[in-house]
């Protein structure tokens, strides 16, 4: 069969962004990321576990190719030394474990931190592919292929409402949970070329390389929980994680994340500073208009004008949410919208709900606490406990 993996930039652009600054900043760090699903499989992910092992077998043994690496290193944010660094990284094999409990898929990515932060992406859409190969794929994509076309369609219609303050704009979000490659592939290149005045860009930095596309993505929670070990007082890991942020990027990939412990602790800590220093907050759990109503607030208080920062949602959204939410901020605000799974794996079988987090670092606990209910991540009850303690959060999203 077909390896999954094609190349090795197919992985979220957030994944290079939070690797440079991490090799940077705590090259020494280790790190353990576990696999879950969160949702019920049609069957058990545990027979999938040789599959896996053979696709990270795979995985293991590839490497950029020099035209890979030209094309990071013309990224303006990406560094000499990084492109370097990368045209010698290989995953190696011994950092990632694949085991089965039952009828669960157990995988363990346990290391250091630099070599084992990118295997997330990779195992989420491997065993996402390997999932749905076997169900009937005809049938599937005659369906995912309908379905696009409906998208398509209210886009359109979309245009012929009166224009507001801001432009429509979304990306594609969507390698992690994807129906397959070749759909990845075809759902891309028909929004790029079927809506170029709303589709803006791609997460997965492959397909942004092979159809010359804007590459998107700033920070994912993994490089803010990292922050709770690095020594600094734990009230001020997100302050720490701006900073460093601020110091490797200077400027470029602007888009703070907002909900590692929430969005009215995360405000606690975005001050003047940073609300000066950052373009624009990325939501990603929460109700997104309350979400969008507190950063307008905290932008007003700062006498900041939110007409020049962007706000970016992209948690569980679909097109007509997607409208509805740039209907009530676009006047007020730039907007953008990271469609993920109901983009590239809307057909008609359940996706499913996997995840792969960090949840320690440097041999301690890490945690999310989330603004969604079943969203927060931990294996450590006494961590979490006081994580909320820290911060003041009992609230239903955790």
């Amino acid at each position: 069969m077909k390896p999954v993996v094609r190349s090795l930039l197919e992985t979220d652009l957030y994944k290079f962004t939070m690797w440079q600054a991490l090799l940077h900043s705590h090259p020494g760090a280790t790190g353990e990321y576990e696999f879950r699903c969160r949702n019920e499989p049609a069957y058990p992910l545990a027979e999938l576990k040789d599959d896996v092992e053979r696709e990270l077998d795979y995985l293991c043994g590839m490497m950029f190719t020099e035209g890979e690496v030209a094309y990071l290193r013309g990224l303006r944010f990406i560094k000499s030394d990084f492109a370097d660094f990368l045209t010698l990284f290989r995953f190696q094999r011994k950092f990632i474990r694949v085991d089965t409990e039952g009828p669960r898929l157990v995988i363990r990515a346990s290391g250091p931190l630099v070599h084992v932060m990118g295997f997330e992406i990779f195992v989420l859409y491997i065993v996402n592919e390997l999932y749905f190969r076997r169900f009937d794929q005809q049938e599937a994509l005659l369906e995912a292929r309908r379905r696009l076309q409906l998208k398509i369609d209210e886009l359109r219609a979309f245009g012929d409402e009166a224009p507001r303050a801001n432009p429509f704009e979304f990306f594609d979000f969507g390698v992690r949970r994807r129906y397959s490659g070749e759909w990845h592939d075809e759902v891309v290149t028909t929004m790029a070329g079927e809506l170029p005045q709303y589709f803006k860009g791609t997460s997965n930095v492959y397909l942004a390389y092979k159809l010359r596309l804007t590459p998107i993505g700033t920070m994912a929670h993994e490089y803010l929980q990292a922050h709770q070990s690095f020594g600094t007082r734990l009230r001020d890991f997100q302050k720490a994680a701006l900073e460093n942020w601020v110091q490797e990027y200077r400027g470029d990939l602007g888009t703070a994340l907002t909900d590692v412990v929430g969005m009215d602790a995360f405000l606690a800590d975005f001050d003047l500073y940073f609300a000066k220093l950052f373009d624009g907050l990325r939501q990603d759990s929460g109700d997104p208009f309350v979400w969008g109503e507190k950063a307008l607030a905290h932008y007003a208080k700062l006498r900041i004008d939110a007409r020049t920062k962007r706000l970016v949602f992209s948690d569980s959204l679909t097109v007509p949410k997607a409208l509805e939410l740039y209907r009530h901020f676009a006047d007020r605000v730039m907007t953008g919208f990271g469609i993920g799974t109901k983009l590239t794996n809307d057909t008609p079988h359940k996706p499913l709900n996997i995840v792969m987090k960090l949840v320690r670092c440097n041999g301690q606990p890490v945690a999310k606490l989330s603004d969604t209910k079943g969203k927060s991540q931990s294996t450590d009850e006494t961590f979490i406990a006081y994580l909320r303690q820290v911060f003041n959060k009992y609230d239903a999203g955790d």
